[in-house]
């Protein structure tokens, strides 16, 4: 019965992944993603009683994983870019539905209140900028970054990934690899750059 219930919510969840990542919030119905599921609607509400549930969980099993991924990154020794430049190629050869939703984060957010619009930033936040910071902070300890806040170093690197490498930059610079060098050069030449600051 179990295995049952857990084939039946994953083409669930698969549905709405595909349904979400393609459309805006509200523009998605729970009859489309039933119908795209094969299930009833009957069946649908009995795992998810509302869009909102539907999302988050969607959301918050994919951020999981991310987690998980990342952070057996964040466990290995080696200095702060070479572990930063393999985070960043782990991220970068996901698929693109997997890296499609963590735009989503970005996207949709405030359509929710809290305390669900909470969960999801801190499930988003464990994810990948904790991931980073984490990093971060032994790169400064280290001497290989300046002095500076973690958690804000982390952002920027965050929002480098997420945004400066767009649908161009991944045409002009090609491999993973290539990408993730150039977002490393720009982050350790300017805002984590070991280089003395004025006062």
């Amino acid at each position: 019965m179990y295995s049952k219930s857990a084939d039946t919510i994953s083409m669930i969840l698969k549905a709405a992944r595909k349904h979400f990542l393609s459309r805006n919030y509200a523009d998605v119905t729970m009859v489309e993603i039933a119908e795209a599921a094969r299930v009833t609607k009957g069946a649908l509400y009995h795992h998810f009683d509302s869009k909102e549930a539907l999302y988050l969980e969607m959301m918050n099993a994919d951020l999981r994983e991310k987690q998980a991924l990342f952070r057996r990154v964040v466990e290995t020794d080696g200095p702060c870019r070479e572990r930063l430049r393999q985070l960043t190629v782990t991220f970068l050869e996901l698929p693109n539905e997997k890296q499609g939703l963590m735009n989503l984060v970005r996207r949709d957010v405030n359509i929710f209140k809290n305390p669900s619009r909470r969960k999801l930033i801190r499930s988003y936040q464990a994810a990948l900028p904790q991931q980073v910071e984490a990093i971060i902070r032994d790169g400064i300890r280290g001497g290989e970054l300046a002095p500076g806040d973690p958690r804000l170093l982390a952002w920027e690197y965050t929002a480098m990934v997420e945004v400066v490498l767009s649908r161009y930059a991944r045409q002009v610079l090609g491999s993973h690899e290539c990408m993730a060098d150039y977002v490393l050069g720009l982050f350790f030449s300017g805002a984590g750059g070991n280089v003395k600051r004025q006062t």
